[in-house]
């Protein structure tokens, strides 16, 4: 965080000086009670329901208490504490945000999508971060609360930031929008995910729709050209640039000769009446898509286009997204528990088809989460896509799962179908079909730990 005077935040906030000196400088900034103090020089928006350890915070100290509570009870603070009382602190608070962006006239990129953010938001750090401050948020950790401490994390040194947008329900890419403002958005694509939080398809695709709302006058919006959900999202009060990626004409950043190499995939990238040969490391199409996203956002930002080509091959592919392994019996194991969506899940089965040569495929696929009413529905789908595959084995673990092998097996698929409720007992199926004729996907929910441990065991087990 930039630091600044308290001084200055109480004229900022119209605020009255409780107690304390206001002729020290704050270096941090959270909201009590949703954000760990960590840090002396702290400021602390308190709200009026919040029960206040002074003895915490002094011992922090110096330290910035500021609240709409009563007077008596913000004068319980102790010598170390600086307290200010203003009328709102709902106003204080979004006039703070408000007050602290403005300092700083850098390109910020937030990005939603089904799939593909955090590769994305990796991606573009990875390739700005060799000769600038780039300010990001933490792997997938993209909830909404984590927004205003990812905003305190720019500084006068940054020179650009990147961060993932949340969505576990409506408002919450809205709500994230007002607090980074940001100037470049990218939707990677959207699919079937959060539907508990959004009531239905529909519901999500607005959703995310929320970051055209929420990029700053004159920014760039970067698409999806081929997503067919993106295209259902009027732009229609968009004030700014928007710029496509994809395989079709259309495309700003077109992509072409996609193929598969070694650790990652080729493709030619078209652009502004110039051809690029481009590697990205990451096995499959949506690995393309993920890297044509990246390199739009930074071109946008002015970054030079064979520059950003060159650092991009030397991207390091996120853990446990399509990872391959040797595995038990000289068989391949494809890690990918990273998050479990149908849209993943297809993207997972497309890697396969282009990667299995004459292998035994064995799927073992856990719950799909957060699909509310239409739970039953998506399972059902991956079932009958799972049908029209040449399987060998079909394992799922979990009761949601099932429907999977149910409708696999209504669909007439061929493959051998076992159904789990965990991973106890699955090494029976899997050790007598587990050899150098196998390639076995494990995917299920992130928050399944037994799921990426089992994957783990069958990495180790060599």
């Amino acid at each position: 965080m930039q630091p600044l005077l308290v001084k200055d935040i109480r004229t900022l906030l119209q605020g009255i000086l409780i107690s304390g000196s206001e002729n020290w400088k704050v270096r941090d900034a959270i909201y009590y009670n949703r954000h760990d103090l960590k840090n002396r020089h702290s400021l602390m928006f308190v709200s009026r329901d919040d029960h206040i350890n002074w003895n915490q915070i002094n011992k922090m100290g110096p330290s910035l208490v500021i609240s709409d509570k009563p007077e008596t009870e913000l004068k319980m603070a102790l010598p170390q504490t600086t307290v200010i009382r203003v009328e709102s602190l709902v106003q204080s608070y979004w006039k703070f945000i408000e007050y602290y962006r403005g300092l700083f006239q850098i390109p910020v990129v937030t990005i939603t999508g089904t799939c593909g953010k955090t590769t994305t938001k990796d991606m573009i750090k990875h390739i700005l971060s060799q000769d600038k401050n780039v300010q990001a948020s933490e792997s997938s950790k993209n909830e909404p609360r984590r927004s205003f401490p990812y905003l305190m994390g720019i500084d006068e040194k940054t020179d650009a930031a990147v961060f993932e947008h949340g969505l576990g329900n409506s408002g919450n890419i809205k709500h994230q929008c007002l607090i980074y403002q940001p100037t470049i958005g990218i939707i990677t694509n959207i699919g079937v995910h959060h539907l508990d939080g959004c009531n239905n398809l529909e519901g999500y695709i607005r959703a995310k729709a929320e970051i055209v709302e929420g990029i700053k006058k004159g920014g760039t919006l970067i698409l999806n050209a081929e997503d067919i959900n993106t295209k259902k999202i009027s732009l229609r009060s968009f004030k700014g640039k928007v710029i496509y990626f994809g395989v079709g004409g259309n495309a700003d950043f077109r992509a072409s000769l996609i193929k598969f190499a070694d650790n990652g995939m080729k493709f030619l990238l078209h652009h502004s009446n110039k051809t690029y040969d481009v590697f990205v490391p990451g096995y499959g199409e949506h690995q393309v898509y993920n890297a044509l996203a990246a390199l739009a956002a930074v071109s946008a930002m002015g970054f030079d286009m064979t520059k950003a080509i060159t650092r991009l091959a030397t991207y390091q592919n996120m853990t446990r997204h399509l990872e391959f392994f040797k595995g038990i019996g000289g068989s391949t194991i494809i890690d990918d528990t990273w998050t479990n969506n149908p849209t993943s899940i297809e993207a997972a089965l497309k890697v396969i088809d282009a990667v299995k040569a004459d292998k035994n495929v064995i799927l073992v696929l856990g719950d799909i989460n957060r699909l509310g009413n239409y739970e039953k529905k998506y399972h059902q789908e991956i079932g009958s896509m799972i049908a029209k595959k040449n399987i060998h084995t079909l394992i799922t673990i979990g009761k949601k799962a099932e429907e999977i092998a149910r409708q696999a097996t209504k669909d007439g698929s061929r493959a051998n179908i076992h159904t789990f409720a965990n991973v106890e007992g699955i090494n029976k199926i899997l050790q007598p079909i587990l050899n150098d004729r196998a390639i076995l996907l494990i995917k299920g929910p992130m928050s399944s730990r037994s799921m990426i441990d089992f994957a783990n065991s069958l990495k180790k087990s060599q």
